[in-house]
């Protein structure tokens, strides 16, 4: 299902198992970041009302205040990669999540992200993979942007890639990846060009969606 949907839900409810969902609409408001409400995230989101108050009350344990910083993502992301370095990954995917740019993921930016990743339409998942590729958020990517995506990839899967990647690997991939998705070969990949390649090539399709696995 994806490390993010594990860290902030049914494993932290099993050890705070509540049934009066007044209790959740009490929580909601003794945070120092007060979330949307249920039903306005449930009419936002793919989850039901249930659903987002499990992941509220996991969410809520990890993060108190309503908010979590850099730091602390990325300390709760590396505890499912203890075999490699997941901290400049889990940077970039901080940033996806951070769509306001104010250096913190509420409780909403988290469930609208997460909404996408695990329910949303093809088309949805690949504009939230262009704009994690995209670091600068200028519209494009570049093969220095794809290959410090993928460099970060490789570091964090650390001793679990079999066989043992070579140092060029991560680049190898960069140059193929591009050689297909820059159509007009002006070093530069745009979101229409990103979402026709892998929409029309079976083997970035699987890529894009061992790269979901991970989120």
């Amino acid at each position: 299902m994806g490390a993010l949907m594990v860290i902030f839900s049914l494993q932290k409810d099993q050890r705070r198992k509540r049934t009066d969902s007044v209790e959740d609409e009490l929580e909601l408001s003794a945070v120092r970041h007060r979330p949307e409400g249920l039903e306005q995230l449930e009419a936002l989101t793919r989850f039901n009302r249930k659903e987002l108050q499990i992941l509220y009350r996991g969410f809520k344990n990890e993060c108190p205040s309503g908010v979590v910083n850099e730091d602390t993502f990325k300390d709760i992301y590396s505890q499912f990669f203890p075999q490699g370095d997941a901290s400049k990954y889990a940077h970039f995917l901080f940033n996806a999540f951070d769509t306001n740019k104010d250096g913190s993921v509420s409780f909403e930016d988290f469930v609208m992200g997460l909404s996408i990743l695990l329910r949303g339409s093809v088309q949805e998942k690949l504009n939230w993979a262009f704009n994690l590729y995209d670091i600068n958020k200028d519209g494009y990517i570049t093969k220095e942007e794809m290959l410090d995506i993928m460099k970060a990839i490789y570091d964090m899967m650390g001793k679990c890639t079999y066989p043992l990647v070579k140092d060029d690997t991560p680049r190898q991939h960069v140059e193929l990846f591009f050689q297909k998705m820059d159509k007009n070969k002006d070093g530069v990949v745009t979101i229409d060009e990103f979402i026709d390649c892998c929409q029309n090539d079976e083997n970035i399709m699987r890529s894009m969606q061992l790269f979901e696995n991970v989120i």
